[in-house]
Formats: C-alpha cells, structure tokens, sequence
C-alpha cells in the first residue's frame, strides 16, 4: 500500500543570502517554531544555493505535520538584480531628484528573463515594463 501524504502543518516564506544561511536568525526565529530540522534545513539551502554567490534568495519552505519539509528556491528580487547590474550598494533617497546609476535595455530584459518564472507577467515586454518601473523606483534610470 501507498504510504499516506502527510499534512501540511504551515508554508513559510524566507529571504535568506545565497550558500550563506545559519540556524541564527532570520532563519530559526521562522523556521524553529515549526520543529523542523534547522540543521537539515540549513545544509540543503546551502548546497541548492552555493552558485548564487550570497545574493538574497527568497524561497518558500512547506512544513509537514510529521515535521519534515520541502523548500523551493525563488529568483532572487528584481531590487537585488537592478543594484547589481547598475554596480550601485542602495537605492535612492528620492528617486524623482537623485538618479543613483544606470542600467541599458538590454541589462533589464536580462533580469526580466531570469524573474519571468516568479512573475506574473504574460510576456518577456510587460515583464520588461515591470523591472523599469521598479529601476525608476530606486532612483535607477534606463538608457538605450
């Protein structure tokens, strides 16, 4: 006989540096009232993520009532990928005066292909359209 699914007891979502997390916090305060293996946890995100290179990675970890989990990887923030393409360390103060750096079309379908997964775009344009929104948004502006 097949062995019963378990239970899903919770889903929890963590942004979390790539191939860099420990049982600390921000992961044990999320994770550790759940009753899941930290230890396990932290191994698995760490392997899954070494190529990433500590870039922020957001991922939603499933706990199961028998306290075992499963956990999937997201593509890290369209705010991460922008300052890393524009060589900036934070957005800007007030985006409409101060433009903090630059970033060219192409650098933003780039970003666009990698998010388009997590996005809810119809299209690679709109997701396009979306990260420029959110380059303006940080003070990043968009040339050709």
């Amino acid at each position: 006989m097949a062995k019963k699914a378990a239970k899903i007891k919770a889903e929890v979502k963590v942004q979390i540096p790539a191939g860099k997390a420990t049982p600390a916090p921000p992961v044990g305060t999320a994770l550790g009232p759940h009753g899941i293996n930290l230890g396990q946890f932290v191994s698995q995100f760490n392997e899954k993520t070494r190529d990433l290179n500590g870039m922020i990675v957001p991922a939603v970890v499933t706990v199961f009532e028998d306290r075992s989990f499963t956990f999937v990887i997201k593509s890290p923030p369209a705010s991460a990928l922008l300052k890393q393409a524009a060589q900036v360390a934070k957005g800007a103060h007030n985006a409409k005066t101060e433009k903090i750096g630059r970033v060219t079309k192409a650098q933003l379908a780039e970003i666009a292909k990698t998010k388009l997964e997590d996005m809810n775009a119809p299209s690679i344009d709109a997701a396009v359209r979306v990260i420029a929104g959110t380059a303006r948004s940080m003070g990043i502006e968009v040339v050709d």
